[in-house]
């Protein structure tokens, strides 16, 4: 008796798990004129900060607010100011049916960040400010409680490295538009030219550190700051460390 065989037919596509990085818009204010001139402002001082980010909209300040956001209207301003809005997260019912029905995902909410904490236990009207802090959001896998992950090769742009529950160390260039995250230090023995963020789980006590520091945006446990608008004349491009103080991010030549 002949037995048919399956054809051996190649499949189109392949599904797997993903990490993924996304710049939260935190809003404190629903009124979108004063969220285009502070991100106006925002982008006059470092021009294409945001290249074609992928966005979270975050509006776990703005969730009382009784007037409904026009999501269409957000997303068009996002988008004009560089930015991929893709989903929102910490809205009221009411407002999280009208962002997926203006198209986002609902974002898990998960616990605010440290930079988000402030703008929801203020009191106060909210004021015209867009925040931003790095949110991480991934397929959990299970790995040791505290690893290093060393990186021996150049990180060239659109490339990005995180180091889950440890420190990353890279031992060669980190080039303009690459990125490197890890929920520990960093240590770039190299010139860092791209995105370095450090504490990505909140880790206040993290830190940076490069042998030629000329980053792109340098974050730690949400809190960011860039160099490009206004390099610290005495460690841009020489061996320095970030470390959070506050909420103020210090770029200290590494010796001193």
């Amino acid at each position: 008796m002949a037995v048919a065989q399956k054809a051996n037919v190649p499949t189109a596509l392949e599904i797997k798990s993903a990490a993924l990085t996304l710049i939260a818009v935190v809003l404190k204010t629903t009124d979108l004129a004063a969220l285009a001139r502070e991100l106006d402002a925002r982008v006059a001082h470092t021009p294409g900060l945001f290249e074609h980010e992928p966005v979270v909209i975050d509006l776990g300040a703005v969730r009382q607010e009784p007037e409904p956001i026009d999501f269409a209207a957000l997303i068009e301003l996002l988008r004009r100011y560089d930015m991929l809005p893709i989903a929102a997260r910490r809205g009221g019912t009411e407002q999280m049916l009208a962002a997926l029905a203006a198209g986002l995902a609902a974002a898990p909410e998960g616990a605010p960040t440290a930079a988000a904490a402030p703008a929801l236990a203020a009191t106060p009207a909210p004021q015209a400010e867009v925040m931003l802090t790095e949110v991480i959001r991934e397929v959990p896998v299970p790995v040791p409680a505290a690893t290093t992950l060393v990186i021996d090769k150049p990180l060239r742009s659109g490339q990005q490295v995180y180091a889950r529950g440890g420190d990353l160390v890279v031992m060669a260039a980190v080039s303009f538009g690459a990125e490197v995250i890890a929920d520990g230090h960093i240590h770039v023995y190299a010139p860092l030219r791209g995105r370095a963020i450090a504490g990505a789980r909140g880790n206040t006590e993290a830190r940076i550190f490069s042998t030629c520091m000329e980053p792109q945006l340098v974050a730690i446990a949400g809190t960011y700051r860039t160099l490009e608008a206004d390099p610290a004349a005495d460690v841009f491009g020489k061996p320095a460390q970030v470390r959070l103080e506050g909420d103020k991010l210090l770029v200290e030549a590494l010796g001193a």
